[in-house]
């Protein structure tokens, strides 16, 4: 097990008819701005829990926040909450609309361009404080100090990190995720399987306490999934299910562990060039990482084999092989994309994807052996 340090924050509210101890949790005489996405809440009765929650305080609003949040809207509401002081955020959505509140948070009190923020890794010295309802259970966003944000002008989208950016709460109440979709359903789901795997699915290095919590992860989502769409309305469904993706990333199985991220580094760019939906972009590239980088993760997909889809007799190579077809066939049944073909890109477009990882230079993986020609293996595949 490889030495940590872990260190989280943020205070989590959890159960039914939770938004009204929003009251508690926010001193009265802040001025406060609630940022959110689309709309979707003032149909399904959260944004109505909210404001009664918040009682006689100082309320501003702050919508149209884009899924994989755009920067210029960011600087917007920066200019916004200048304008009118503004001295704490409540974010009510999902991961795009924490993660845009964590960026703007920061880039309140940076003095310079705020892309520096993300573009050089600076470190950021001060944040406004803020707390998060969640609407869309995925990434984990609200109980972890990372954000992703998107940059239209350049088609970029990168992350940063701050001990500064954790939520001070997240109210997370599964009542609200029955209104969702079963594309925003699914999306969530692959979002939450993948980030464990980036987490678990490297090298062993005998970390049995993190291994076992994300493979107790990952069979809740194998054994929930189908039990949310045949019964939408079922609490404790949604209940596992969004707890799943909160543990997903809050920084608890990362601890001791080696880290991939190369789907996601992959996906991002996905996502930054072609709008693909960030849930979409995991649940085609994951299974093409590990076709591609088997040998190197041999072990630990076997181990994932056995432990989550009882995968034990064969020949060593036939139960990896098992291992990343009963991967791919979880998302199918989900009815999430697993090619590249269902979402209309093809071998150009993978070319555009490989001269960015080579304008960039990245080496990607948990051994940093994921070069741009492995990268334009790994979508091929997926064609």
């Amino acid at each position: 097990m490889k030495n940590f340090e872990y260190y989280n924050p943020t205070k989590i509210i959890f159960g039914k008819d939770t938004i009204k101890k929003i009251n508690k949790l926010i001193p009265q005489d802040k001025r406060v701005l609630i940022t959110y996405g689309a709309g979707s809440i003032k149909r399904n009765g959260v944004y109505d829990q909210v404001i009664d929650a918040l009682g006689n305080r100082e309320v501003f609003e702050f919508g149209s926040i884009e899924p994989n949040p755009h920067f210029e809207t960011c600087m917007e509401c920066v200019k916004f909450i200048k304008e009118n002081n503004i001295d704490f955020i409540l974010a009510v959505g999902g991961g795009s609309v924490i993660d845009a509140t964590k960026f703007i948070a920061a880039a309140f009190f940076h003095e310079n361009d705020a892309w520096e923020i993300i573009n050089s890794n600076i470190k950021i010295e001060k944040a406004l404080p803020f707390g998060s309802v969640l609407t869309l259970p995925a990434t984990g966003s609200e109980m972890n100090s990372g954000a992703v944000i998107t940059r239209k002008e350049t088609k970029d989208k990168r992350s940063f990190h701050s001990e500064l950016c954790f939520p001070q709460f997240s109210i997370l109440d599964p009542l609200v995720t029955i209104s969702l979709s079963e594309k925003q359903v699914s999306n969530g789901i692959a979002d939450t399987f993948v980030h464990v795997m980036e987490q678990y699915l490297t090298f062993p290095v005998n970390n049995q306490i993190s291994d076992r919590f994300s493979e107790s992860i990952l069979l809740t989502l194998i054994e929930e999934a189908p039990k949310v769409f045949a019964n939408p309305n079922d609490y404790d469904v949604r209940a596992n299910l969004m707890w799943a993706a909160t543990l997903g990333l809050n920084g608890l199985i990362a601890c001791g562990s080696p880290q991939d991220w190369a789907t996601h580094m992959i996906g991002h760019e996905l996502t930054a060039f072609f709008g693909l939906d960030h849930g979409v972009t995991l649940s085609i590239v994951l299974p093409g990482v590990m076709k591609v980088m088997r040998d190197e993760k041999s072990e630990k997909i076997l181990q994932y084999g056995e432990r989550v889809f009882g995968i034990k007799d064969g020949q060593r190579e036939d139960r990896i092989t098992k291992a990343i077809e009963m991967t791919e066939e979880f998302f199918n049944s989900i009815n999430i994309p697993t090619r590249l073909s269902q979402v209309n890109l093809n071998e150009k477009d993978i070319d555009t994807i490989v001269q960015r990882m080579i304008e960039r230079k990245w080496s990607l993986g948990e051994n940093g052996t994921i070069n741009p020609e492995k990268v334009r293996l790994i979508l091929t595949d997926r064609l």
